[in-house]
């Protein structure tokens, strides 16, 4: 059982050694522990420490891509390398790498094949009382959203089994966290979550200046991501929202009619057309997004298909002549770190 630990990186020197040195080197049920750094356009002497560390591999962006970009690039190099479980963990030292064998022992044990660390963010002393709220409840809406009991949504402590991060997709740039639960339960893939205690902070966040602006961009990867998945749903209760507005107008309408009085309340009439005919139009709007949801499934099962073909083939080829995988025609190589300079 091979495990690949994927640590994105910006400007993180100062801190990655903290990571690695505490990263476990052995676990019972795990063949071989390999370290993945993926580089986003650092600054500073990231990738000399990486390489002083002695990591075995090295992904380096030549600018800035954002964390969702360096997650997906991550997985895909683990699973090229033939990972069979991957765990994905913070380069500031926010979690606990000594419990990556309890964040993986669900998939060893076949029980699931994504877990989620629960930071426990009631626990955290250095989180004020509104930012705990806020945690809680946008955990709380993804959880009613994806049908799921994970109860920390935005933990980016995670591991996946290839099987899962075979599946995944991810199209939002602003971060991974919540369009992955939303997506595999969509996808039915098994998740289980895992208590763990946080570390003592080390620097502010840099994914986000402050709560709110955190809180605008998780909103809306939420409604863009369930309204992918879930199209139909969500335009047909748009639709049927202004649609009643509409009604009630034309309710409005009729009442004063009945009266003698609809003369003085035309406005109510023609408002109560256009709102019933832009609710109409929006419902109907479900039914074509419902048919591009289908046409990306069907792309997305292609898409899995490619992978398994590719990353089997370079498995296969690492196994039988002991040789590195073949490689991209992207990427150069210095000794045994690989630098992708896009």
């Amino acid at each position: 059982m091979k495990l690949l630990i994927q640590i994105p990186c910006l400007n993180e020197e100062k801190t990655l050694p903290l990571v690695i040195e505490s990263i476990p080197k052995k676990i019972k049920g795990v063949s071989s522990i390999k370290i993945l750094v993926i580089d986003d356009g650092s600054t500073d002497n990231t990738v000399a420490v990486a390489k002083q560390l002695g990591v075995d591999y090295i992904i380096r962006h030549g600018r800035n891509k954002g964390l969702a970009r360096s997650f997906t690039d991550g997985i895909n190099e683990c699973l090229r390398l033939g990972a069979d479980i991957i765990v994905n963990t913070d380069a500031d030292n926010q979690y606990p790498q000594k419990d990556i064998p309890r964040l993986i022992e669900p998939i060893l044990k076949g029980r699931a094949d994504m877990v989620i660390a629960n930071r426990q963010t009631d626990k955290i002393t250095h989180f004020s009382p509104l930012k705990k709220f806020f945690q809680w409840f946008g955990s709380a809406i993804v959880r009613y959203l994806s049908h799921s009991k994970i109860p920390d949504a935005v933990s980016g402590f995670r591991a996946y089994s290839r099987k899962a991060a075979m599946q995944l997709t991810v199209v939002t740039e602003f971060s991974y966290v919540i369009e992955t639960i939303i997506q595999s339960q969509t996808k039915r893939i098994a998740m289980e979550s895992v208590d763990v205690i946080t570390n003592p902070p080390t620097r502010p966040s840099r994914l986000f200046k402050n709560m709110f602006q955190h809180m605008r961009h998780s909103g809306a990867s939420i409604i863009r991501v369930y309204t992918m998945y879930r199209p139909l749903l969500v335009f047909v209760m748009v639709g049927s929202v202004i649609f009643l507005a509409g009604f009630l107008f034309s309710l409005r309408f009729t009442f004063y009619l009945v009266l003698g009085q609809g003369g003085g309340h035309i406005q109510s009439l023609i408002l109560a057309a256009v709102l019933m005919m832009i609710g109409f139009q929006t419902a109907m709007t479900g039914l074509v997004t419902d048919l591009i949801a289908i046409n990306r499934k069907i792309i997305e099962d292609v898409l899995l298909r490619i992978k398994k073909r590719e990353y089997k083939s370079d498995t296969v080829l690492s196994i039988s002549t002991k040789r590195k995988p073949r490689q991209p025609r992207d990427t150069t190589y210095e000794k045994k770190y690989r630098y992708m300079v896009n």
